[in-house]
């Protein structure tokens, strides 16, 4: 997993909870690396969901809404660091549907060893986009979070609606309808 998804979880963290908690996560998550991430470095996914599990147990909130947070805040760095990626768009709905076509394209330019998840356009219209998402890591909530953000971002208001076809969450459909 890409440094900068760890790097900026801290940094959502110590925003949220404050520093104590970056230091209390970091020494009792028993993280291989220490805890010491570099945007560009790549780390085993295992330290993220010690690091998730750790803040569910000491804030109380589920590690689904925790990853829906987190993907919103990411959001904001996407726009901060890749606006490219989303200035390309008028839709949310088209850019959305671009996720693997077009975004994970441009981020494998930047990351070659990326591993991102896999979406899958089932179906879309104009005020409706049904995507299939696959990846081992089932942050799901992540890419809610995203879509969320995505969704207001473009001044839309908009229902995203999550059903896992497994129950582990390593397939999950999205709908995802926009109101007017």
């Amino acid at each position: 997993m890409k440094g900068i998804v760890f790097t900026e979880f801290l940094e959502l963290v110590e925003e949220r909870y404050g520093l104590e908690m970056v230091d209390h996560l970091i020494s009792e998550a028993h993280l291989p690396s220490g805890g010491v991430y570099t945007a560009v470095g790549t780390y085993q996914f295992s330290e993220m969901l010690s690091l998730l599990v750790e803040l569910s147990e000491q804030t109380g909130v589920s590690i689904d809404t925790l990853l829906e947070v987190y993907g919103e805040h990411f959001f904001g760095v996407v726009l901060r660091s890749y606006q490219g990626f989303i200035t390309q768009y008028t839709d949310p709905l088209d850019l959305l549907a671009s996720i693997e076509s077009h975004i994970h394209v441009e981020v494998r330019k930047i990351y070659p060893d990326a591993e991102l998840p896999v979406f899958r356009v089932l179906e879309k219209d104009s005020d409706k986009l049904i995507l299939l998402y696959r990846s081992s890591r089932a942050m799901y909530a992540f890419g809610k979070g995203l879509m969320q953000r995505t969704l207001t971002h473009f001044g839309h208001q908009a229902e995203v609606l999550v059903e896992k076809i497994k129950d582990d969450g390593t397939e999950v459909k999205f709908s995802i309808r926009v109101y007017e």
